[in-house]
């Protein structure tokens, strides 16, 4: 029965990662640089599909489709609420810093992933741009697409001409709706940098999206029309909302409630019906749709800068490490079963992440 639910799951996943493919690559027909690039990420992906399907048949291990992998510790910017430095991922002074993996690590991690079937690993920090050396190796593992979550402040003219290189690594540019929002967590004149950095990149015809933290307080303006008609015409093609973790106290308020998971479902229901030359994608809202937390290697699971295994951004726990065991030893990892398994039996939680409300038995849990 277990096989038969991971089965299900596996092909659930692979579908929606093949739909998104599908969108991506209509959205660029009119570049044949990228229209050739999406086309040929097509076929891979459907050649990964059977190579996670066959380790699940063989092996009875469920290579989650996608990564997301912190290569940075440091950042830029000190904005309000970043669950990087309340975790201790960025830190500001180099001896607080974790230890980190080499560009070359970066690289074998990610060739062994992708021969595995594992065709995304999206990239957080700190801020990922500050740390070019990574990405230039990274980009080499040309069966892998690298979205490149990024405060956008660092794009400059030699970043342009080093992503028109290398179309698998894909910018995200983080906002929180208005001017005013975004500077008020990021920083004075964040926004209108990121403004300009998106101008560059239509500019050059090259992929990319944007990241939103969505709270309470700016869901309706963040999923308005207006406000989509806008990053449209901005040239985004793909928009990631991610609901608020309250990492900081006194924040709780701005986290969702099940009222808000549920008005939020229904509110980008109708824009994806709305928009269909944009992809849209919730996060962990969308995770209702395939059975509930994806994170501890059941959809996807997190390394950390120095090669950590962990549940997920907002769990950073860990009993395994992918630099030292490799891809496969990692994701047998003695944390995530028991994780899983105490999913699987029902863990409630008031929206948002199902993780994060359970951290103090996850912590239990770490051998």
């Amino acid at each position: 029965m277990e096989t038969q639910k991971q089965m299900d799951s596996v092909a659930y996943m692979s579908g929606s990662i093949r739909n998104i493919m599908a969108k991506a690559y209509r959205n660029v027909l009119s570049n044949p640089r990228e229209a050739k690039f999406a086309y040929r990420m097509q076929r891979l992906f459907e050649k990964s599909e059977k190579r996670r399907r066959k380790v699940l048949d063989e092996e009875g291990l469920e290579v989650p489709p996608f990564l997301i992998s912190s290569i940075a510790t440091t950042c830029n910017l000190h904005c309000k609420g970043c669950y990087a430095r309340n975790n201790g991922i960025a830190e500001d002074k180099e001896e607080s810093r974790k230890e980190t993996l080499t560009p070359q690590q970066w690289r074998t991690i990610f060739t062994e992933a992708a021969a595995m079937g594992i065709n995304f690993s999206l990239l957080a920090g700190g801020e990922p741009m500050m740390r070019k050396d990574i990405l230039e190796q990274i980009a080499e593992v040309q069966d892998m697409i690298f979205p490149i979550f990024t405060n956008g402040t660092l794009i400059g003219p030699s970043y342009i001409e080093f992503l028109h290189e290398h179309l698998n690594l894909v910018p995200i540019i983080s906002i929180e709706g208005t001017a005013m929002g975004t500077d008020e967590r990021r920083g004075r004149g964040v926004f209108k940098r990121a403004m300009q950095s998106m101008q560059m990149l239509k500019e050059a015809d090259l992929f990319f999206g944007t990241s939103i933290t969505v709270t309470t307080e700016n869901m309706h303006l963040v999923t308005s029309d207006d406000f989509i008609s806008q990053l449209r015409s901005d040239g985004c093609k793909i928009i990631f909302y991610v609901e608020y973790v309250p990492t900081e106290p006194g924040t709780e308020h701005l986290a969702f409630a099940d009222e808000h998971v549920a008005m939020m479902e229904q509110l980008l229901a109708q824009r994806r019906s709305d928009y269909n030359d944009i992809i849209i994608i919730s996060f962990p809202g969308d995770e209702k749709a395939l059975g509930g937390c994806l994170a501890s290697g059941r959809g996807f699971f997190h390394i950390g800068p120095d090669g950590s295994a962990e549940p997920c951004p907002f769990s950073p726990f860990s009993d395994s490490n992918v630099a030292q065991l490799g891809m496969r030893e990692a994701l047998k990892s003695p944390l995530f079963r028991k994780i899983r398994a105490a999913r699987a039996l029902g863990w409630e939680h008031t929206g948002g992440c199902t993780l994060f409300e359970h951290r103090e038995e996850i912590e239990k849990m770490v051998i």
